[in-house]
């Protein structure tokens, strides 16, 4: 260990800095460093972060500025607490090999009970931190640490890996792909090495995306093959095994060895765990006495500190800062005060952001005014929530009328050589390929795989459109969003997307009116039935299908309409399914799929609509409850 390193702030504050050494238990050290009031504190509660980003580095996640760590640890120190970042396993300068996700449970849970048994801590360590940080914290609570007292997950935490974050519908997230790159390019070994950090800035990531899929050597990582490896390894494994069954990605299985703590679990509607934060408020709720709470923003990962995702905005009530609370330090501090300190009020169980209400005019900085508000709730999804049913017509539109005409179909051309671009949406860590957040569904230069003469979406044949005629009056909708669809190919597997869409009508301003994504979704058709047991079409036979897109909450307002979107492919958030059947990496062919939806009673979407639409005022007035979706 090193000697205390006093660090002066500005603002005439200060805190002291020490370096550790933490022993794993195979003898690897992992390497942290440990912030307090002055040198040689006195016992007192321990908050951990683990990071893969550098211990010592600024995160946008931190907070807007950004903060630097050593300012960030100087009020929690402030506040009476000793914080404590620590490198991963093979990052930063803690020694090992990095391979993603898989070594954080057993190395978190040494880590906690080692800073448990040091005199400067009272036996009690709180976790807390930001995406890969929350993985950690869910994967050492997986093992059960004994001396854990709380955890703070932002944006993490996996409940299942294989269901949201790294795979969805059996369907392979790529932002895992373009993650692996940067990390490889600030790992220690291409740093150390000119020749091999000079070959890696060569490589062109958004060409290597025309090449998918991958096969071994023959990807831009095949210079760094600890990184390689670990990526195709997740990419390989398609069938849900006991690969994904493991505790650092896997926290469904290991809920009743989780300590009985209290736990704060956010996430957005423009983040890739959505999924995984209400899984773990809901069973961390329903199967230990200590309290969960649960916070759902407008925001992409992580940037829960201004008011817009993508190209729209959410209005002043959208941020963090300033509305639940001063910022994102002082909530967290407040929060363990709560927990740790027994001072203070915990918040309401839920809060979150239903999206809506805005002008829908252009702002000054160019984005659509769609605007929104908080909301509290007891449970998730809101315990008002009734869930309406919207049946799709072979005329496209989406009705709630419960005897529709039987039979009828639509079909399409499903070709793997031209998918549908991905238009924002649950995307994190994309850049340079992809970006996450609202935007209107009309392709443009910003987004791969678009190209003149950029029209909508819904002009695509292989995109199907069914929506509402313009609501008469606004809906509410809040939680999860679940199709059931009627489906048959050609194709020995083939894959069904779903995306909801809330389209503001023409303006002055948006003279084709703005149709803003809300939640997408996707289904790998082998897995149908189980992602254990995948089992193959067989071509012209009807299957029912679901397919499930995250939570999302937004209102409805009257003139708009409710649209669903189904497709087959949703590139480049996920990989492109080549429709011969054959494993995810390594296939070499693709081959044309025609697909059919079968509707008129037969396929159906699922809404958790709001019974009073929110309970927004409309002219100083509560809106009468809407007992069923006018169209």
């Amino acid at each position: 260990m090193g000697g205390w390193e006093r660090l002066e702030l500005p603002g005439g504050r200060e805190c002291w800095r020490r370096v550790l050494d933490v022993p794993a238990r195979d003898g690897t050290v992992l390497v942290a460093d440990l912030y307090a009031a002055r040198p040689d504190p006195p016992a007192g509660p321990v908050l951990l972060e683990r990071t893969p980003y550098g211990r010592r580095l600024a995160r946008p996640s931190d907070g807007a500025g950004p903060p630097s760590p050593e300012a960030v640890a100087q009020r929690f120190v402030d506040g009476g607490y000793l914080v404590v970042r620590q490198d991963c396993r093979g990052r930063g300068d803690s020694g090992g090999t990095f391979t993603k996700y898989l070594n954080e449970p057993e190395d978190g849970y040494d880590t906690v009970e080692w800073i448990a048994g040091q005199d400067w801590c009272d036996g009690r360590v709180a976790t807390m931190g930001v995406s890969y940080s929350a993985h950690a914290q869910a994967a050492l609570a997986s093992l059960g640490a004994p001396h854990l007292a709380a955890m703070f997950l932002d944006s993490g935490g996996f409940a299942s890996a294989y269901e949201a974050g790294t795979r969805m519908g059996g369907a392979f997230e790529l932002k895992q792909v373009t993650w692996a790159f940067h990390r490889a390019r600030s790992s220690a070994k291409v740093l150390a090495d000119p020749v091999l950090r000079a070959t890696l800035d060569s490589e062109d990531l958004r060409a290597w995306f025309t090449r998918m899929p991958w096969r071994r050597g023959s990807t831009p990582l095949r210079f760094v093959p600890d990184y390689e490896d670990y990526l195709l390894q997740q990419w390989e494994h398609g069938v849900f095994d006991d690969y994904w069954r493991q505790p650092g990605i896997f926290a469904r299985g290991f809920y009743d060895r989780f300590p009985d703590v209290p736990s704060l679990h956010i996430s957005s509607w423009y983040d890739p765990y959505i999924r995984t934060a209400t899984e773990n408020f809901r069973e961390l709720g329903r199967k230990k006495h200590s309290p969960a709470y649960l916070v759902l923003g407008p925001w992409t990962h992580g940037a829960r500190s201004v008011r817009h995702a993508g190209d729209v905005d959410f209005g002043p009530e959208a941020p963090l800062d300033g509305n639940l609370d001063d910022d994102y330090v002082t909530m967290r501090l407040r929060w363990f005060d709560a927990h740790l300190a027994s001072s203070g009020e915990p918040p309401p169980p839920v809060r979150y952001f239903l999206m809506g209400g805005g002008s829908g005019r252009r702002t000054p900085e160019g984005r659509l005014d769609h605007g929104g508000r908080w909301l509290t709730a007891t449970t998730w999804p809101p315990e008002t929530a009734e869930e309406q049913v919207f049946r799709l017509d072979v005329s496209g539109g989406l009705t709630r009328d419960p005897n529709p005409v039987n039979g009828g179909c639509l079909e399409y051309d499903y070709d793997p050589a031209n998918p549908v671009p991905t238009l924002g949406g649950q995307v994190t860590s994309g850049e340079p390929v992809m970006t996450g957040g609202a935007f209107h569904q009309c392709p443009d230069a910003r987004f791969f795989g678009a190209a003149p003469p950029f029209l909508p979406l819904e002009s695509r044949p292989d995109v199907l459109v069914f929506q509402t005629p313009p609501l008469k009056r606004d809906v509410a909708v809040a939680g999860p969003v679940t199709v059931r669809l009627a489906v048959s190919s050609t194709a020995a597997d083939t894959d069904f997307t779903i995306k909801l869409i809330d389209v503001h009508p023409p303006s002055t301003d948006y003279p084709q009116g703005f149709a803003m994504n809300l939640t997408d979704g996707i289904l790998r058709c082998r897995y149908r039935e189980s992602f254990a047991e995948p089992q193959p079409l067989v071509s012209g036979e009807v299957y029912e299908i679901t397919v499930e897109a995250p939570d999302t909450a937004n209102l409805f307002r009257a003139g708009h309409r409710i649209r669903l979107d189904v497709s087959s492919s949703n590139f480049p958030r996920f990989d492109v399914n080549t429709n011969t059947g054959a494993r995810e990496v390594g296939d070499r062919r693709k081959v044309v799929a025609t697909n059919r939806v079968h509707v008129d009673g037969r396929s159906w979407l699922t809404l958790p609509v709001l019974p009073d639409a929110g309970g927004l005022p409309t002219n100083g007035r509560r809106r009468p409850p809407v007992r069923g979706v006018d169209c």
